[in-house]
């Protein structure tokens, strides 16, 4: 589905637009001249507004409007009747942000979308603006624009439009990465003195380094080859039952062959006490969708990026073997939800 363009004919910039993106870093820019955002877990999204027409546009630069009801009701209340702005889309549930609820959005039925958005409404962070009223701001470096953004947001008294908190100062960034803990899924630097690039990598993101110790509950072969493909993970909850939380796939070369027999040796069911690993996928093999259950024996460190609900999101990078942490103590209060985008912001601007 394409977005209409016989709409917002009065606005300077062309549509659909690619969003100006980040490359992956290991560590912060040390040069000057950067300023640094959090980076926040949602769905990015582009505004637009001509008059009482307004598009919100997905990453992929598909239309989101009508699966965010409020948020198109919410921009058309702005002032000024020409927008074009950046920001990342999010819904706080219980003070905690919610991906879950982010992608039970993306559903067929209006009537089930209306009923979403007045149980979980969710919010907008803004931190770019590319068009205010007749001012076409994307070709401006970006101090330029945030200034212009933070202008234009003192005029906005709504709890579902904040503006995400930026620093020039490295150290600052530094301590969200550090203090925040998995309330902040990472930071982005991007240069003051640069437009906006569409569709460009033109800023540099740094993500949460957090880990887990997990349970070893289970293991899938790999398709070829006949060893270790995937080791499954586990954590115990407040029952004393020990729930499949992700896997981790990225297991040394050298170890898979003695992992394998390893494994092999303290295969017994059933592995998972609590909530256990789905069935096969369309893409497996009847091989490697089975999965074999384990003696609660082993415990590895992962690294992880983004928790939905309580399991990793997507798989996680081998760190190394446990051998000193008895299974028991790896328990699911390590994961670490991300907070509302109210109480992150006043703590992220307490620390400026």
């Amino acid at each position: 589905m394409e977005i209409p363009l016989t709409r917002f004919d009065r606005l300077g910039i062309d549509r659909p637009l690619p969003p100006m993106e980040a490359k992956l870093v290991e560590s912060l820019p040390t040069d000057e001249g950067w300023q640094f955002e959090p980076k926040w877990d949602g769905f990015r999204c582009l505004v637009y507004r001509d008059g009482d027409a307004v598009e919100l546009q997905s990453k992929a630069e598909r239309p989101l409007t009508r699966y965010f009801p409020e948020i198109e009701a919410a921009v058309r209340q702005l002032p000024g009747d020409r927008l074009v702005l950046d920001g990342e889309l999010v819904i706080p549930i219980d003070g905690i942000l919610s991906f879950d609820a982010l992608q039970l959005r993306l559903h067929p039925a209006e009537s089930r979308i209306r009923k979403l958005a007045a149980a979980s409404p969710a919010q907008i962070i803004l931190f770019d603006a590319l068009q205010i009223g007749d001012e076409i701001l994307i070709g401006s470096p970006l101090e330029s624009r945030r200034a212009a953004l933070a202008q234009f947001h003192e005029q906005v008294a709504r709890e579902d439009v904040r503006l995400s908190p930026c620093t020039t100062d490295r150290a600052i960034a530094e301590d969200w990465l550090a203090s925040t803990g998995g309330a902040l899924d990472g930071v982005v630097a991007k240069r003051r003195d640069a437009a906006y690039e569409p569709g460009e990598r033109a800023m540099l993101k740094v993500k949460q380094r957090r880990t887990a110790d997990c349970v070893v509950g289970g293991f899938r072969y790999a398709a070829k080859g006949g060893g270790i493909g995937s080791l499954l993970l586990g954590l115990y909850d407040e029952s004393g039952k020990l729930n499949h939380v992700g896997f981790t796939s990225a297991i040394p070369a050298e170890e898979k062959s003695s992992l394998t027999a390893r494994l092999e040796a303290i295969v017994e069911p059933p592995g998972f006490t609590g909530r256990a690993p789905g069935g096969p996928s369309r893409w497996s093999t009847e091989r490697s969708a089975e999965w074999q259950p384990l003696r609660p024996e082993l415990v590895v460190e992962v690294r992880y990026d983004h928790i939905t609900g309580d399991r990793f999101r997507h798989g996680t990078k081998f760190l190394r073997w446990r051998p000193d942490k008895a299974p028991r103590q790896c328990r699911m209060d390590q994961l670490q939800p991300e907070a509302g985008p109210g109480e992150l912001i006043q703590s992220l601007e307490g620390a400026r």
